[in-house]
């Protein structure tokens, strides 16, 4: 059995109008970033490095764990958002009771993971400039939703009625930290979609179970 290890990455580095490299995720001090940085988006392709750690995530997955992968475009319909999608693999593991992944990655450039049934996770969250998010706390993100999930510390939820209904999940990380999420779903009460996905969901009281690892004479 062998653990994930992050991949050595020569990230390039970025500069700005006077050729000096941009110290992103430590630019703003107390006072926070100036007005005119929000909703402007300088240099996305500092993103890029999360292609190659998604992609040696599900190399990691194929290799250790008992899934199915699918590389196809078509996969990118598993996301809620409407993306400009470069390639989409999902990864399902054979048991029924794990919860699959689906890795989108997208020409911005970032990537959205759709988890189990219904949540997707966005890496960037934001990239404008006021945000200050760097590729590095992008990929530790990354990869502690995807080991979280794959470790079994993952649930989904559906609640509500005729009215509203709220879509939750959460992830228990291995460094001991909980992560939740709600959203309020924009249709009048629980559609056939949610209905189905509620009452599978019901029936994993404890959430999504470990993924399965291969044998050790039976790893690609």
């Amino acid at each position: 059995m062998s653990e994930y290890v992050r991949p050595v990455i020569a990230a390039k580095l970025c500069r700005d109008a006077d050729g000096s490299v941009i110290a992103y995720g430590s630019r703003w001090g107390i006072e926070g970033p100036p007005e005119d940085t929000y909703s402007v988006d300088s240099h996305p392709e500092r993103f890029e490095p999360v292609h190659r750690i998604a992609e040696a995530l599900i190399e990691y997955l194929q290799r250790e764990y008992d899934v199915q992968i699918i590389d196809d475009l078509s996969c990118a319909a598993d996301v809620r958002y409407n993306v400009n999608a470069r390639r989409a693999v999902r990864v399902a593991p054979r048991s029924s009771d794990a919860a699959s992944l689906t890795f989108v990655f997208t020409d911005y450039p970032g990537l959205v993971v759709h988890a189990g049934l219904l949540h997707d996770f966005l890496y960037p969250q934001c990239g404008c400039d006021a945000c200050d998010e760097n590729w590095e706390s992008v990929a530790d993100e990354l990869e502690r939703t995807v080991l979280a999930v794959v470790s079994g510390g993952y649930r989904e939820e559906v609640r509500g009625g005729e009215t509203d209904v709220w879509v939750r999940s959460r992830l228990d990380r291995a460094d001991g930290c909980r992560t939740s999420s709600n959203r309020a779903d924009p249709t009048a009460g629980i559609g056939a979609d949610l209905q189905a996905a509620s009452g599978r969901l019901t029936a994993l009281p404890d959430g999504w179970a470990p993924w399965v690892r291969r044998s050790a004479g039976n790893r690609t």
